[in-house]
């Protein structure tokens, strides 16, 4: 009984008058209903509501908390869709100084990164890590705050969301969820037992690479919006592989645009840019002249990256096939070896080896290509398949930057692949079989 009236009592409350009890039975909210509402309770303020858009209409049921979308409603339209995204509460953060120094002890805290300034720490209630970054040129306030607001719209299940950012001096401090996973250097490489790693089987080599397409794909084409996103810190140390289906997540998105790396491939590239994580010496004279510096690290930037400093889609998509060749041999981009015969250090790039081994020329591509994979794998993994991967990231790394394939393509064919090496591991599983130790 106690059980009932409080069922009575939550639909339908002592205070709501009868009129306004009719008016919640009616199938639809029209504007014109809201405003004789509002305008027969005058001291109450107005909310936002869904029925502010002529071109969506809602219904709501008798007993429900929220609204359903009605079998009128034209939400399909590009128009309505806008709008309807527009209603969604995710305006970014801008965070106060005062509450990134307050949430990082003055940034005396640990830092979680040796090689970034970053910090992991709970920030208005959310659990956050925060890295700090220089301006690398000149942002109007007008263009930062719609940088933000594009950034902070996009969501995708492969990339680590921006919540918002601080902005003090020269430094901007960019907040992003924080994700409880370990990097896919640390995966691949363990200074502490060279022999283990927990991508030991093919399959979740194959999530990571899947994860990783899409989630690049996404920020060059797929996020809806007019804007032309460039990465720009594409490496293993970038990516976050959470357990237990080891998905990839790509960290670091908006970074290049909001910190004002990435400029437009028409823009003069002889702007200075700062100060950088690693600083080559350009490769033209004109380059070399006006002393221009920009961020990269070794192994993962592309030919006319180096020479120009300017970060496009086409290098973001050659960083990427490093990774790949990165992920398939467990190798650094870049390695140097002593060599006996010329005593001297040599160095010895992942994308020279993996062209080695799928070149038809002394022995078997199969035999070469086993002995360049990784070999944690225990060589449990479907040549052919590792075969065409390896294809696909030396098409990434093309020299000749027109000759790359785009992410959109680059993320359907190692789809295809995925899904055959899933159904190789499917196949490969042991039967599930019932035994017993008693006597007959």
């Amino acid at each position: 009984m106690c059980k009932t009236k409080m069922a009575i009592n939550a639909s339908t409350p002592k205070s709501t008058p009868r009129s306004q009890q009719r008016t919640n039975q009616t199938p639809k909210i029209t504007s014109s209903s809201s405003s004789k509402t509002s305008s027969s309770n005058p001291t109450k303020p107005k909310t936002p509501s869904f029925s502010d858009h002529p071109s969506t209409s809602y219904a709501t049921t008798s007993g429900s908390t929220g609204f359903h979308l009605s079998t009128d409603t034209s939400i399909s339209s590009p128009t309505s869709l806008t709008k309807f995204r527009n209603t969604l509460p995710e305006n970014p953060n801008i965070y106060d100084f005062s509450e990134i120094c307050s949430a990082t002890n003055n940034f005396l805290s640990k830092r979680y990164s040796s090689s970034t300034p970053c910090w992991h720490c709970t920030l208005r209630g959310a659990d956050v890590i925060i890295f700090q970054r220089k301006f690398r040129r000149k942002l109007q306030t007008s263009q930062l705050r719609q940088l933000l607001s594009v950034v902070c719209r996009s969501h995708h299940i492969s990339i680590v969301k921006l919540l918002g950012v601080s902005i003090s001096g020269e430094h901007i401090y960019l907040v992003y969820e924080f994700v409880n996973g370990a990097n896919l250097s640390d995966c691949l490489r363990n200074n502490k037992n060279v022999h283990f790693t927990v991508l030991s089987t093919w399959i979740s080599r194959m999530q990571v690479a899947t994860d990783l397409a899409h989630g690049l794909d996404y920020i060059h084409s797929k996020t809806g919006l007019n804007f032309n996103f460039v990465h720009n810190h594409i490496k293993s140390s970038a990516i976050v592989v959470t357990e237990p289906d080891f998905n990839a997540r790509v960290c670091h998105f908006g970074a290049a645009q909001l910190c004002g790396e990435a400029v437009e491939e028409n823009e003069i590239a002889t702007k200075q840019l700062g100060e950088n994580e690693i600083t080559e010496e350009p490769r033209s004279k004109e380059f070399r002249s006006s002393n221009v510096q920009f961020e990269g690290v070794r192994g993962y930037m592309s030919p006319e990256f180096q020479s120009t400093g300017v970060a496009t889609q086409k290098s973001d998509v050659y960083a990427f096939g490093v990774v790949i060749l990165e992920l398939l041999s467990g190798e650094e981009p870049l390695k140097f070896k002593f060599d006996e015969k010329s005593r001297d250090f040599v160095r010895k790039s992942v994308i020279e080896s993996a062209r080695a081994a799928v070149d038809g020329g002394d022995g078997s591509v199969e035999g070469k290509l086993r002995m360049w994979v990784d070999r944690r794998l225990k060589d449990s993994f479907p040549v052919d398949d590792a075969e065409k991967l390896t294809r696909v990231a030396l098409d990434c790394v093309h020299v000749d930057p027109d000759q790359r394939p785009n992410m959109g393509r680059v993320a359907g064919k190692i789809s295809t692949l995925y899904l055959k090496s899933k159904k190789w591991s499917d196949n490969m599983k042991l039967p599930d079989m019932s035994f017993s130790l008693a006597p007959r």
